[in-house]
């Protein structure tokens, strides 16, 4: 009997790790590396402009939307993500917070989160500003809309 529920537990400990493991997404963090890669998979740039430490609204969004199975898939086909983090309490290296003022810049966030969709060249498309409710369908629908 005992043996019955450690397998259990083994298998679905399992489980859940590949789950995990199939939802992580690969965000860049320097926009012209993003840029290469976008024009090699003529695919689109998406840039989140979060406060990963302090913003409710942008962990929200990453749990409801950036982390599901749903966005993993779309993001895989469609897009290449690039992390403009603007930390309060995570140390973040001068030369990556010099990048991400730039990136701000350059495509003005208005508030956090904000997603600034791009051409693969670096032109911008469209931006969608705070969270949004809905999930990952309605944020994809949303990002379909920018094109």
């Amino acid at each position: 009997m005992k043996i019955k529920l450690i397998i259990s537990l083994v298998v679905i400990s399992f489980s859940f790790l590949s789950i995990s493991k199939a939802i992580e997404l690969n965000w860049l963090t320097d926009i012209k590396e993003a840029q290469k890669q976008a024009r090699q998979e003529n695919k689109k740039i998406l840039i989140d402009f979060t406060g990963s430490d302090w913003c409710g609204w942008c962990m929200k969004l990453d749990k409801e939307v950036f982390s599901t199975p749903e966005f993993a898939d779309y993001a895989a086909k469609n897009l290449i993500l690039l992390k403009a983090d603007f930390p309060h309490n995570t140390p973040q290296d001068s030369k990556q917070k010099t990048a991400n003022q730039k990136l701000a810049q350059e495509y003005g966030p208005n508030g956090f989160p904000t997603i600034v969709l791009l051409k693969n060249n670096g032109r911008a498309i469209g931006k969608i500003v705070g969270y949004q409710p809905g999930g990952p369908t309605a944020y994809i629908a949303k990002l379909e809309a920018l094109k």
